[in-house]
Formats: C-alpha cells, structure tokens, sequence
C-alpha cells in the first residue's frame, strides 16, 4: 500500500523552515500546516508526533503554541524525515506464502528480498544526500519561475479576535 506520508512530512517541515526565515521563528500551528498541505489538522498532528519522536520537530502547547524545526533545514535530510515516517519495508513480501511443491515457489523470495534489500539501501542512500533546505530552495526556484520570487508562502489560518481568517504576507 502506498502512503502518503514521506511527502506530506516533506511538506510541512519545509514549510516550518520557511516560517522559521520568514516569519522569524514564529511558531506554526497544525491548522496552518493542514491548510497547506490541504487535509485535516489531526492527520498533520500524528505526523508531527512522529517527526518530534525522531528529534526533528518540537512543539509548545496552549494559546499561541504551535510547532518548529529543531534543528535547521539544511541538517534534516530526507533519509532523516523518511526513517522517521516509515511505517514499513518498502518492499513487502506477500500475505500468504508461495507454494513450496513449486521451485520457483521455494526459492523467489529469497532473490527477491536481496534486490528489494538493495534497492531501498540504494533510497536511503539518495534520500540521505537532500535535505529539507534543498527542498526550501527548490520551491523558491519555482516560485521565480512562476513570476513569484521572494513570496512566502500564506499565513494561511490566523487567529485573531478568537475567529479563523484567512491572511497572507507578502
């Protein structure tokens, strides 16, 4: 089964590095986040207790609490948000096991697991080699091709007079 995870991990730390820059360490809420990512606030809170387990988020809670980087962007690799998000191998072996009257049965999975072993050390490997700062980078550089350049990106849920609205900064 294929989970979205990884990249909506990607995406909010990405957006907690920006914020950090942009809006100068300025804690993020989860509805913040959720908005961005566009799901809802409680799917973006487990994933964050996942990201404060692996030592790469913190949060500060009640009014005015939210959620930071604890470390900054260009130490967070990808192999770091993708340890931390993993729930399995990415390659599994099927429920139910071959046949072991088949020869191919009997001996598949064996050469299957030695290709699928490397396959994700090789992932890791590439994943360790970005980082959430190369993520950060990589979106500005579109943003300026897009005729955005320096845009931020929207405050998106704001709580002011106790009532939700929509803001942005420019």
């Amino acid at each position: 089964m294929r989970s979205s995870q990884f990249t909506v991990a990607v995406h909010a730390l990405a957006y907690l590095g920006w914020a950090a820059e942009a809006w100068s360490s300025e804690l993020v809420t989860s509805e913040d986040l959720a908005a961005s990512v566009n799901t809802h606030p409680v799917v973006v809170r487990r994933l964050l207790g996942s990201l404060r387990e692996a030592g790469l988020v913190t949060s500060q809670p009640g009014p005015g609490g939210g959620w930071r980087l604890v470390r900054a962007p260009d130490a967070i690799t990808l192999r770091d948000v993708y340890e931390a998000v993993a729930d399995d191998a990415l390659f599994a072996p099927p429920h139910r096991a071959p046949s072991h009257v088949c020869p191919i049965g009997r001996t598949v999975h064996r050469v299957i697991g030695r290709f699928c072993t490397e396959a994700e050390r090789a992932m890791a490997e590439r994943l360790g080699q970005f980082t959430i700062a190369d993520t950060i980078d990589d979106v500005a550089e579109a943003l300026d091709a897009h005729g955005m350049k320096g845009q931020c990106p929207p405050r998106l849920v704001s709580r002011r007079a106790g009532r939700k609205e929509i803001v942005t900064l420019a």
